[in-house]
């Protein structure tokens, strides 16, 4: 057995296509990642009815003239989401007092805002930025609502894309009858809007090319699979159930399509941080022993999480191996910014 695990060892140390996948999933758990995922999702479902609820009633101020325009875009929006989309698409489901549209936007305030501090602290864990490094409780509240705007233009552009390409008539025949314009151009904005939020998100200056992109793409294509196993859930659960239990299963549906695309977030910041620090490979059996040679991104992995408790500037965190003898380099620079 031995044999087999160091045949396997040297075989992921020597080839980054099987060590690159295997450093990914190792920081994913180092990060406790499924933690972090869970944060998020707490927060995007708090936020996401009233967030969607509010959206549509701003929609309808603006386009109160164009009904059919109004519904066609919402229509396009709520595409977006698996599970809720038909839901949240039926007039019975966008009505309400106005002390239900305050009391949901201070629900959504609420949700939104912890949904944007979630987002950049599993941002800050995943690149290992010290603790005094990090943005203070304010600008970590104004970046935030910034990282909520660009979101919510996303799915905006999204959806008036999708609106101009199913208007789009070439040879005669309209581009809506072909699903590949769609999925490019969705596939396309997603990833520029993840790339600049994995970018600003974080207290730390990367490379946009190899911290930020690379995740984007993946997260940008996990959320298409995503969106087809949502439909497949809507189709064969909560349309053949009814009353009380469609009820639980659009609820449990909706955690959990929240949850995986929770996943799917942070095991794309997870790509970009092991990719731009090539924290790969990294030794087969570390994370279930201390028995083991550690390779030199082991080494750099582990003396970051250590480095990211640093609370304040003066303080000095050393890293030592004793199966090395000795100690790490202090970094010259991580890259955060030290005066927020």
């Amino acid at each position: 057995m031995a044999r087999v695990i160091d045949a396997v060892d040297g075989a992921q140390r020597r080839w980054s296509v099987f060590g690159y996948p295997l450093g990914v999933i190792y920081k994913y758990f180092d990060d406790q990642g499924n933690y972090l995922a869970a944060i998020i999702t707490y927060y995007a479902f708090i936020s996401i009815f009233p967030l969607l609820l509010l959206a549509s009633t701003i929609l309808g101020f603006f386009l109160e003239g164009d009904p059919e325009r109004q519904q066609e875009l919402l229509d396009t929006a709520l595409a977006q989401f698996p599970i809720i989309g038909d839901q949240l698409g039926r007039p019975e489901g966008l009505t309400g007092s106005t002390t239900v549209v305050v009391v949901g936007g201070l629900v959504a305030l609420y949700g939104a805002l912890g949904l944007g501090q979630a987002l950049q602290n599993t941002l800050n864990v995943a690149w290992g930025v010290p603790r005094n490094s990090r943005p203070n409780p304010i600008l970590l509240r104004l970046k935030s609502l910034f990282l909520l705007v660009t979101a919510g233009m996303a799915v905006l552009a999204i959806s008036g894309l999708a609106i101009l390409v199913s208007h789009t008539e070439v040879l005669g025949e309209s581009l809506s009858d072909f699903k590949w314009p769609i999925t490019v151009l969705t596939v396309t904005v997603n990833t520029l809007v993840l790339t600049a939020l994995f970018r600003v998100g974080a207290a730390r200056s990367h490379s946009i090319w190899t911290g930020s992109v690379p995740g984007a793409v993946t997260a940008s294509l996990l959320w298409l699979v995503l969106q087809s196993i949502g439909a497949l859930y809507v189709t064969n659960v909560i349309t053949k159930t009814t009353g009380m239990n469609q009820t639980f299963a659009l609820v449990l549906g909706l955690i959990g399509v929240i949850w995986l695309a929770a996943v799917i977030g942070v095991l794309g910041i997870e790509v970009n941080v092991v990719l731009d620090r090539r924290l790969w490979p990294r030794a087969l059996l570390t994370p279930f022993t201390d028995r083991v040679n550690l390779t030199d991104a082991d080494r750099r992995a582990y003396a970051s999480y250590a480095r990211a408790q640093r609370h304040k500037g003066f303080e000095t965190v050393e890293v030592t191996f004793a199966q090395v003898g000795l100690p790490m380099p202090d970094d010259e620079d991580d890259g955060a910014d030290h005066t927020s």
